[in-house]
């Protein structure tokens, strides 16, 4: 947040609110592994500080320096292969929790999220069955989808 009115003032004048849209294209769409940094970038969009811009220059930075990054998929198997985790309550203003999922089928990412959790969470342990149970939601989601397309497959 920024700490002075000046702040605030120079702040405006930085296109902030589309260099984390232009992010979060990217990692919607083919990068997995900007999910949580620009997950924590955009909470600050209504009201962004120096800092925040800092990790947005950084994460742009990190986008050209691994830009021959790519999802490759490859065939053969297609078992769904699921991983869940969470970061007890790294959230310093609000205590919460980020809980993250990826699921992946070929070889690569088909789906993948990293998002603050809605509530409190008394333990690490309790963040983590919140987190699991994002993920089990999104394998029947994956399962119910993928057999309506009749694709034959393993879970994991």
């Amino acid at each position: 947040m920024p700490k002075t009115e000046e702040e605030k003032k120079r702040m405006t004048k930085i296109p902030y609110a589309s260099a984390v849209g232009s992010l979060m294209y990217a990692m919607m769409c083919t990068r997995p592994d900007l999910c949580f940094a620009v997950g924590m970038v955009s909470r600050y969009q209504s009201n962004p500080g120096p800092d925040h811009w800092v990790a947005v220059k950084r994460i742009l930075r990190y986008l050209k320096g691994t830009s021959d990054l790519a999802l490759c998929y490859h065939g053969g198997s297609l078992r769904l292969v699921g991983y869940s985790d969470a970061d007890g309550s790294a959230d310093r203003d609000e205590r919460k929790s980020t809980s993250g999922y990826a699921f992946l089928m070929g070889g690569a990412a088909i789906t993948w999220c990293s998002k603050k959790q809605p509530c409190i969470s008394l333990s690490t342990m309790e963040a983590e069955y919140v987190a699991c149970t994002s993920a089990v939601q999104e394998a029947i989601w994956l399962r119910r989808f993928l057999k309506s397309l009749r694709i034959l497959m393993m879970l994991l």
